[in-house]
């Protein structure tokens, strides 16, 4: 009776971790987490304070199937700001969160048989999108000494005539690095549609993010205000699509989703407009973390080929240890009581990595450091 779709679908492993290091939190041990990609600042108050103005305001009933168009039309100046592109507001498709744009995108423009190019390290989820409409995965290795950037030569030789789109996602997860102005265009050169999720764009230390549409009008956009503006609960997302899309793309949206939460939505205007502060108040946070954990991942010996300057991830190199990221990561869990993310959770190519967030206080990092230092001068192997 269970469908067939649906046994292809793999657990989110960070989410095995997570599981069990609640279950040990509730026995009283004292658990780090570094495993999940979830900002651990609260909210912005403009936020909240545009949420209950919205709810009193009667902003409970069902919105435009594409989103309120005061917030497509914040989006598209956002874009406009940050890149210097013109969207059009009709091209932008609000959803709650990007992983319902992801359904409500594929679902138009994927058959059976279709086949998406994306990296191998990928996030995790990216495959079983892709498989529930049918369509194939097709990896292309990426690897650390590059940066974890795409080559197109590497692209080229995977390229068939079922090829649907190339995806990419710069800042990435797991590996918090970013793909060059150059490669993109590269990339672009290749002739295909580009699937770009840049739901990390913002979070970047030191170096300026690209989006795909400065290279090309031939590409689809997911992007949304859970990371940038720890808006993770109120799930708020959306998709920038060529005009020929939209509409099939709205016709998912329609009967899968109606519309996403309009109190929210009227919320999403006010993240743009007027949060500025806090994200950069955000991110100069992540960066001193960010700094601070490669400083003591690198005084235990670990061998960071490219520093990451996106996202909040550090994805560390551990196959000198253990070829087996799923059971070292559990390791650590149970005796040093630090929540990491097996390097298997991002595909085959990730095996031997671990990833590690630096969404939590540089006090907690700093005591998961000093854990896992003694972890590592400890280490007998692994059974």
């Amino acid at each position: 009776m269970i469908a067939d779709r649906t046994k292809e679908i793999t657990s989110f492993i960070v989410m095995d971790v997570l599981e069990k290091a609640g279950e040990m939190m509730r026995q009283g041990i004292d658990v780090i987490h570094l495993e999940v990609g979830e900002p651990d600042f609260d909210t912005p108050n403009c936020v909240k304070v545009a949420s209950q103005k919205a709810l009193q305001d009667g902003h409970t009933h069902y919105t435009h199937s594409l989103g309120m168009v005061e917030l497509r039309e914040a989006i598209s100046e956002y874009y406009n700001d940050c890149y210097g592109v013109n969207v059009d507001p009709d091209c932008v498709v609000v959803a709650s969160g990007t992983s319902p744009a992801m359904f409500a995108l594929f679902g138009s423009i994927l058959n059976p048989g279709d086949e998406v190019i994306i990296s191998d390290p990928h996030y995790a989820c990216y495959p079983n999108f892709i498989r529930f409409m049918q369509a194939i995965p097709v990896t292309v290795p990426v690897y650390e000494e590059e940066g974890f950037q795409y080559t197109p030569e590497a692209i080229k030789e995977k390229l068939s005539p079922k090829t649907k789109g190339i995806f990419i996602n710069s800042p990435s997860n797991p590996a918090g690095t970013l793909l060059s102005g150059e490669r993109m265009e590269q990339i672009v050169e290749l002739g295909k549609y580009v699937i770009s999720d840049e739901i990390y764009h913002g979070l970047v230390y030191g170096e300026k993010e690209h989006s795909i549409l400065e290279y090309t009008d031939k590409a689809f956009v997911f992007n949304g205000f859970s990371k940038l503006y720890a808006m993770t609960g109120l799930r708020l997302g959306y998709l920038i699509a060529p005009k020929e899309f939209i509409r099939p793309i709205q016709k998912v949206m329609q009967n899968f989703f109606i519309s996403a939460n309009s109190m929210v939505q009227v919320a999403g205007v006010a993240a743009l407009k007027e949060a500025g502060d806090d994200v950069r108040m955000m991110n100069e946070t992540y960066n001193e973390r960010r700094i601070y954990m490669l400083k003591r991942l690198r005084g235990m010996g670990f061998d960071i080929k490219v520093e990451p300057t996106g996202a909040f991830y550090v994805l560390v190199n551990m196959r000198h240890i253990s070829m087996d990221s799923y059971k070292l990561a559990f390791d650590i869990l149970e005796k040093a009581h630090v929540g990491v993310t097996p390097g298997i959770d991002f595909g085959a190519n990730c095996e031997g990595f671990i990833r590690f967030s630096y969404a939590n206080s540089i006090q907690n990092i700093e005591i998961a450091m000093d854990r896992l230092e003694k972890y590592f001068k400890e280490f007998k192997g692994i059974n």
